[in-house]
């Protein structure tokens, strides 16, 4: 049995050295990241719903699932740091010229997340990100979220403009009512500091909204 699993592990090395970890599938990529035989590899897949699953399952969940705890923590500390690159800004200057320049490089880490998140990029005059926090985690009801808040790191940079994103846990990122009402809140209180609001975007398990583009900014 040992001997059939290094046998395993030594051949996905092999193929992941000789066409690169772009190519592989999913259960590759997993087996030599957890260091067990495909077999297990997929049907850890298989139990977690998928490489989301995976990424999103507490510790000892993935304990549950069938891996050694050891190896369940570094997988989610792997996932974690995969995370942080996702939501990272990029060496040099990052540009945003539409909405979605923002949704589609949050949309992997956001998309998946179990709990809502708000976050807030500050923008120059010339739409460069100077900064991306997160402001908000847990319920986004209308009563918790402050407009101070949201607005206070760009206040603080002498911010030109803010994008605000926030994701729906349930995937699905039609707006809702609360998600309006803040909207049109952040809008005038973005007048009122000359720091306008150029969007609110919702971000939903593989899609996302703009709410300037309903309408409600």
């Amino acid at each position: 049995m040992a001997t059939e699993k290094r046998a395993s592990s030594r051949s996905t090395l092999t193929n992941i050295g000789r066409v690169g970890a772009h190519a592989c599938g999913d259960v590759e990529l997993l087996a030599i990241a957890t260091g067990v035989r495909l077999s297990q590899a997929a049907l850890l897949l298989e139990r977690a719903g998928g490489l989301t699953g995976v990424a999103t399952a507490p510790t000892h969940e993935l304990v549950r699932a069938g891996l050694a705890p050891g190896r369940a923590a570094a997988l989610a500390a792997a996932c974690e740091i995969a995370r942080r690159c996702a939501t990272a800004l990029p060496e040099g200057r990052w540009v945003v010229r539409s909405p979605g320049d923002l949704a589609e490089r949050l949309l992997p880490s956001m998309g998946s997340l179990e709990r809502e998140e708000l976050r807030v990029a500050t923008l120059n005059t010339k739409n460069v990100v100077t900064a991306l926090a997160t402001v908000y985690v847990g319920n986004l009801a209308g009563s918790a979220v402050r407009v101070g808040e949201v607005f206070r790191d760009a206040v603080r940079r002498n911010a030109a403009a803010v994008l605000v994103v926030h994701n729906h846990p349930s995937g699905d990122p039609s707006p809702s009512g609360e998600d309006l009402r803040i909207t049109a809140d952040l809008a005038e209180a973005g007048r009122l500091l000359d720091i306008e609001l150029l969007d609110h975007l919702v971000i939903g398990r593989d899609r996302w909204v703009s709410l300037r583009a309903v309408g409600a900014v």
